[in-house]
């Protein structure tokens, strides 16, 4: 045999040898809900099928010590048997995207839920993107109408912009998603509905979205039951599908519900598979995690779309000092806190324009806008430092003109920051009605 013929064979042996399916290992135990299994060398993410006596379950490699594989199941898993197969996946699949994905309910790894066929993929993508480069992101110039007049004229988003919805639980979070899906100004709209009741998904594709939102939007659902690798996937998912249609150049409003979950299915992951707690539990991969997720929304390069972005936040007992609450805050571009006293007075949507701020309203509105924004919430201020004297009627009026200029316009106030629940106002006609609230217009 030839010199040359002996290298050319020696290298197809070789590439063989390197595209083997490895061969299959076996399960060791079972702890918690973390598998253990021994005889495979694949990398971390890698997918792996476990016989049982119901069938191949499929799990993600997660972790490993030693030879020792730790593997997470993305459903629940019964009928396993100790010894049982681990059977690697070689296959190039990943999360199917298209045009196709409007109108759609899919799972934490783009699975059909809604019974409506399979997805007509026109590619499939990497759940891990690569990050823009911030010097490629065009800047934040213009309004984002959200049809919400508390947010669009005290609160002005910007398109492209990622801000928080921090809120304790039953104080209207959904709501004010469902308002934003029906009245926002965007191509597509992303809804990822994570760690919350089952029962909603349901009631926010029939009722919140209804026939004309759903057709506008996708649906990434991965409720409280799901497993805490669908659960992590349910939020990079919707992620990914919003990357997708800004790449084509649309316009994309991502609703996540919620990020606090996001954390806690990491936190349930992370400690399964070892790693230490840090704060109030979370390990440090957890505080990792969450600016690569937020970051990957926003504006794109040239010619591409952009992402505005609503991530909700759960404070814990009220408490905005909760480190996930904490560390969103620090990387988003601004906070709506909703307030549990606003919402127990009836006052919907319960956002307190106090605590509230969005970072990139100057750059994108008008001086004169920006000066009425300013003047209502010094009134609103100056009212809710006052309130309990007036309640109690330890006030004489009289004693302060501005207090009492302030007293006399709160009704007014109070009524144009509310709004129902199935009503659109658009940017225009709020700005309108803050004029003329203000006796400016």
């Amino acid at each position: 045999m030839s010199q040359g013929l002996a290298e050319r064979l020696a290298s197809y042996q070789s590439k063989i040898k390197l595209h083997r399916p490895a061969v299959a290992g076996s399960l060791k135990r079972v702890v918690g809900l973390t598998l253990e299994a021994e005889g495979l060398k694949v990398p971390v993410g890698s997918s792996c099928k476990i016989e049982t006596q119901h069938g191949l379950v499929e799990a993600e490699v997660v972790g490993f010590s030693g030879e020792t594989l730790y593997l997470m199941p993305n459903d629940a898993i019964s009928g396993v048997l100790p010894g049982a197969r681990v059977i690697p996946q070689h296959s190039d699949a990943g999360l199917p995207v298209g045009m196709s994905l409007l109108g759609r309910v899919v799972d934490g790894l783009g699975r059909p839920l809604d019974g409506l066929g399979p997805i007509q993929a026109e590619t499939k993508l990497k759940f891990a993107a690569k990050p823009i480069n911030p010097l490629a992101r065009r800047p934040i110039k213009q309004p984002m109408d959200v049809g919400v007049r508390a947010i669009n004229s005290v609160l002005t988003v910007g398109q492209g912009q990622r801000m928080g919805l921090f809120a304790g639980s039953g104080v209207g979070k959904s709501v004010l998603l469902g308002m934003m899906t029906r009245g926002a100004n965007a191509d597509v709209i992303v809804v990822g509905l994570v760690g919350e009741r089952g029962r909603e998904v349901k009631e926010f594709i029939e009722e919140i979205l209804g026939p004309e939102g759903r057709a506008r939007s996708v649906v990434v659902a991965a409720p409280a039951d799901a497993s805490p690798l669908m659960r992590l996937k349910g939020c990079e998912t919707a992620v990914t599908i919003a990357e997708y249609f800004r790449d084509q150049g649309l316009n994309v409003l991502l609703l996540l519900d919620s990020v606090t979950r996001y954390a806690m299915a990491q936190r349930e992951i992370a400690l399964a598979v070892g790693e230490p707690p840090a704060t109030k539990g979370y390990p440090p991969s957890v505080f990792a995690k969450l600016p690569a997720l937020v970051e990957r929304a926003g504006n794109g390069g040239e010619g591409q779309g952009s992402i505005t972005a609503f991530f909700t936040v759960l404070s814990e007992g009220d408490d905005m000092q909760d480190p996930i609450a904490d560390a969103a805050r620090a990387i988003l571009d601004g906070h709506i806190v909703l307030s549990r006293e606003l919402a127990d007075s009836g006052h919907y949507p319960a956002i307190d324009i106090e605590k509230s701020i969005s970072r990139v309203m100057p750059q994108v509105i008008s001086e004169t806008h920006l000066q009425q924004a300013r003047v209502l919430k010094q009134i609103y201020s100056l009212y809710q430092q006052n309130k309990d004297l007036i309640t109690l009627g330890a006030y004489q009026k009289g004693s302060d003109p501005m207090l009492d200029k302030t007293i006399e316009m709160m009704p007014g106030i109070n009524h144009f920051l509310q709004q129902g629940m199935t009503d659109v106002i658009p940017y225009d006609e709020g700005l309108i009605s803050l004029s003329r609230i203000l006796g400016q217009g």
